[in-house]
């Protein structure tokens, strides 16, 4: 039995480098690669918060997002994290908005559990108004695609979800360098 895994892109198209989300699930939905284990649906959310919270209570046993998230990093530079209940604290939940800390944070008050997580991040260059990602943050694109793809592979075959009482052990983050 394979996991089901939903692969959201997240950011701003009319910001750019926000739109790196949305590029690279565009990228996973035209890439003459190989298909996509069963099970396994991508999603470009924009930024529909509301959209992600609702279809995260079908009850997916695993979650991969893609957006931009500034850490500090070179430009470009993607970060792979996995991010449990205790990595989120609190937000206030926007209905109008996309902050995915607060969407996974309030998921709870929806009546959903939050599945196991994980972020390809990429630190983003510029988030000014205009559309169209920098040159560095395009240039990790394919790079992003190919991780997800890795990632996807393995949280499908990984089996059913663990019940909830047992967390899955943490994973490093890994940084890379485009």
């Amino acid at each position: 039995m394979t996991r089901a895994v939903l692969v959201a892109g997240i950011g701003n198209l009319f910001l750019g480098d926000d739109g790196f989300g949305p590029e690279v699930v565009r990228r996973l939905a035209t890439d003459p690669g190989p298909p996509l284990p069963g099970g396994v649906r991508v999603v470009d959310y924009g930024i529909r918060g509301m959209h992600l919270a609702y279809d995260l209570l079908d009850g997916y046993d695993a979650l991969v997002l893609v957006d931009a998230c500034p850490g500090g990093g070179a430009p470009g530079e993607l970060t792979v994290l996995e991010v449990g209940p205790d990595d989120l604290g609190a937000g206030e939940f926007d209905a109008h908005g996309m902050n995915p800390v607060s969407v996974l944070a309030n998921l709870g008050q929806l009546g959903g559990t939050l599945p196991l997580t994980h972020v390809v991040g990429c630190t983003p260059a510029d988030v000014e108004e205009g559309i169209g990602l920098t040159e560095a943050v395009a240039a990790a694109v394919p790079e992003a695609v190919a991780e997800v793809r890795a990632l996807v592979r393995r949280l499908s075959a990984a089996g059913p979800a663990p019940a909830p009482e047992s967390a899955p052990a943490p994973v490093p983050a890994r940084t890379r360098r485009s």
